[in-house]
């Protein structure tokens, strides 16, 4: 049994402590902590009436190395799951290193000033990583996560070689909201206003943003438009999935959708960059956030549900072969579990089971990984003991 430290209260947070009080043979000690004291006392006060399990709760600023040390001390954890902002990933790895404790994320790290996301200042922690003898496990969400493990058992159970892989995300679920994000508005809307880049011959090759879109008939949900994005779980797969030719990454948006963020970003509302407004300083795109509906809220109103699996083309015994591997998640049914809406469900279970992967010891290894990189067969167990049923289909 362990200890467990989660840093980040939003709406992933909260299916996070309300999964790991589900695993409470696992997770003996829970302690959640954010800047944000008042959803812990929340988050806390739902653990207690709905598994009567008592978890720990601190106020820590995951922009300072000091404060999150000086938590880490405290608590003691076995493991460090980091449900906080993106940006906040390499102080939480630093503080995880310099305490010599085993680290998890669900995104990789972003610069606040650059609409810019990749793994390479994370990756550049590997060595000190292995000569501390803790391990860091990276995006260990559902996209990425779980598609990268979906490419992992495609690869050792369908294929000898994959040649191209498209990744495939839907929300068709329904808010009743005009416009609203279903995760960190702020982080949303930076990656999907920003130009697509797909991977093919060896090569990166960018797009204009929504300039590629396909027609894909997702189970249960039927045929939605769906468009190119860059998304970080490429940039690992290219270097792990042998004989790949061509990867790319689709998600579904209304035109709805599409049309207010257009015109919020002709308006200059997603700049990241600061400006003065009546003598004070803001950040539009931080501004924007405070006026539409925080995701966490969403789930109680959210009805439909959500696709999101890989389409791997390649070669078994000489013969050519396509594999549909995917997730159908139902928004109210993910709500009556954990209080929230499937989007925040389908990140934070496996958030949960990749931190079960390592305390149980069935991955391990000293240094920085991807989940690609290790046995995807007791992950995709756990999926489907944990509320995520996958499916493969032949095409």
């Amino acid at each position: 049994m362990s200890n467990v430290l989660i840093i980040g209260a939003g709406g992933v947070g909260r299916v996070v402590v309300h999964k790991c009080a589900q695993n409470s043979s696992t997770f003996q000690k829970i302690t959640l902590a954010s800047r944000t004291l008042s959803k812990c006392k929340l988050y806390q006060q739902e653990v207690k009436n709905r598994y009567n399990i008592d978890i720990d709760i601190h106020k820590v600023n995951a922009d300072d190395v000091d404060d999150l040390v000086s938590l880490i001390n405290e608590v003691k954890p076995d493991i460090v799951l980091n449900i906080a902002l993106p940006y906040q990933d390499l102080t939480i790895m630093e503080a995880c290193l310099k305490t010599g404790v085993h680290y998890l994320d669900t995104a990789n790290y972003e610069h606040p000033d650059s609409a810019k996301f990749e793994y390479k200042e994370q990756w550049a922690y590997h060595n000190r990583y292995k000569e501390k003898g803790i391990m860091a496990l990276l995006g260990s969400g559902f996209d990425p996560g779980v598609t990268n493990v979906f490419c992992a058992y495609a690869q050792k159970h369908y294929f000898d070689e994959i040649h191209t892989i498209d990744i495939l995300d839907c929300n068709g679920g329904d808010h009743g909201y005009p416009f609203a994000t279903n995760f960190n508005p702020e982080i949303n809307l930076r990656e999907v206003s920003a130009n697509g880049r797909y991977w093919e011959n060896g090569k990166w090759i960018e797009t204009k943003p929504m300039e590629i879109k396909m027609v894909w008939d997702y189970p249960q949900i039927g045929p939605k438009d769906s468009y190119l994005l860059y998304h970080e779980e490429m940039e690992s797969l290219v270097k792990h999935i042998k004989g790949l030719k061509r990867i790319r990454f689709f998600m579904t948006f209304s035109q709805s959708y599409l049309t207010h963020m257009k015109c919020l970003e002709n308006v200059g509302m997603l700049g990241i960059k600061e400006i003065e407004h009546n003598g004070c300083k803001i950040i539009p795109i931080q501004f924007l956030q405070t006026l539409l509906p925080d995701p966490s809220t969403l789930g109680e109103r959210t009805k439909g549900k959500t696709n999101i699996g890989i389409v791997a083309t390649g070669t078994k015994d000489g013969e050519e072969k396509t594999i549909y591997i995917y997730n159908v998640c139902d928004h109210q049914e993910t709500y009556k579990e954990t209080l929230s809406q499937a989007v925040s469900y389908t990140t934070g279970v496996p958030a949960m089971i990749g931190a079960k992967m390592i305390v149980e010891k069935k991955w391990q290894a000293c240094g920085v990984y991807n989940m690609e990189q290790f046995d995807p067969d007791p992950f995709m167990e756990a999926l489907n003991k944990q509320g995520l049923p996958w499916f493969v289909e032949q095409l």
